[in-house]
């Protein structure tokens, strides 16, 4: 049991490590569904917060937390001014049915595409649904991995905590 807790620690305190050191976006070239390049090192939203949601065509919980999140889209941003932007993971195999994908649904965020995941490593994803909250500021504040209903709450929650002065 002690070695059990020692480890646990040990994974704990990594984890707050490399949480740490990743505090701000790295930049990594993207481009948008239409083909333009966007550099997420100057993603930005005139100090307000920010919500990088990666996601995947063949995932069932992203698509969920996306639909979700675009229900409650309009609403957010008028209280806290968020913006979302949806980054696939998709694969050189899978990406083509992104734009398609997106268009069915009508999300009113911006879809970015990671094919390689260059930007999803550099900020220590691994599986998705992958959710990073930035502030203001630019800086990640929190993080959440997959998605059930609900979850919702919890993103709206953080939101209102960085909208307040």
């Amino acid at each position: 049991m002690k070695k059990f807790l020692f480890s646990l620690a040990a994974v704990t305190l990594l984890l707050s490590s490399v949480q740490a050191q990743i505090n701000s976006l790295p930049n990594v070239q993207l481009k948008d569904v239409n083909g333009k390049t966007i550099e997420t090192g100057k993603i930005s939203n005139d100090g307000k917060p920010i919500l990088i949601c990666f996601w995947a065509t063949w995932c069932a919980p992203c698509k969920k937390e996306l639909n979700t999140y675009a229900d409650l889209y309009e609403k957010w941003a008028e209280e806290t001014g968020v913006k979302i932007y949806a980054v696939s993971i998709d694969d050189q195999r899978t990406s083509t049915s992104v734009k398609p994908f997106v268009n069915s649904v009508n999300w009113e965020y911006e879809v970015l595409m990671d094919v390689n995941k260059a930007f999803f490593q550099a900020l220590g994803g691994n599986t998705p649904p992958h959710t990073f909250l930035l502030n203001g500021a630019g800086e990640i504040v929190w993080q959440h991995v997959g998605y059930t209903a609900g979850d919702e709450e919890e993103v709206h929650e953080e939101l209102l905590k960085l909208s307040k002065p």
